[in-house]
């Protein structure tokens, strides 16, 4: 097993990379109307070079834990050849993870939006857009407070890079679930979690 600072520092940057992403989206304005137009999209693979100093960060932490977890499988050694065209579908397999994540954002922000008449909060759009991508079949879990499950998300990332798995099919579930969604539901469970704001010091009346 890879030692927990490895898959921590992993985790930390894999979360990093899903905020700005997924930021990026939000304030570009970038949005699309139903799951249709995002699977459209999908296969044209669109630029994720804005996101690139994530990628690689990732794609850099990633690579020794792949190594770690190869020698914790028996074997003796792992050629450097193995270890580089690992580094290489991993990459493909982050930048492509993100770019679903993006539409996946793009498709939650514009229904959010269309219901509640206001920008949508990113904090919803990540975790909505993490819970659908991670299991399209269930609903999103918006209580016990606003972590993402970014060691799952990570996993997934990091085996399907390792043996060349697509996630596509997995990411079009995800945009029929996010289609499907009972936003009005999610605002009022998602609502009354929002942290509470210090509310102003009173001032003394004057004399």
């Amino acid at each position: 097993m890879a030692p927990q600072k490895q898959m921590d520092a992993l985790n930390d940057a894999v979360g990093a990379l899903v905020d700005r992403a997924i930021d990026r989206v939000l304030l570009t304005g970038e949005r699309v109307r139903s799951p249709a137009e995002a699977k459209s999209r999908l296969t044209r693979r669109e630029d994720t070079e804005a996101l690139a100093d994530n990628v690689q960060r990732v794609v850099v932490l990633a690579t020794p834990v792949v190594r770690t977890l190869a020698r914790g499988a028996r074997f003796t050694r792992v050629p450097w050849v193995l270890v580089a065209s690992t580094s290489v579908s991993i990459g493909l397999a982050v930048r492509n993870g993100v770019r679903e994540l993006q539409l996946l954002a793009a498709l939650l922000a514009y229904r959010l939006e269309q219901v509640s008449g206001e920008p949508a909060d990113p904090a919803l759009v990540k975790r909505l857009a993490v819970e659908l991508y991670l299991d399209p079949k269930r609903a999103p879990n918006l209580l016990g407070g606003r972590r993402l499950r970014l060691g799952r998300l990570t996993r997934r990332w990091l085996l399907r890079g390792a043996f060349g798995r697509n996630t596509e099919k997995q990411a079009r579930r995800a945009l029929d679930a996010a289609g499907k969604l009972d936003v009005h539901s999610t605002l009022a469970v998602w609502g009354p979690q929002r942290e509470p704001k210090e509310l102003p010091r009173a001032t003394k009346p004057a004399r």
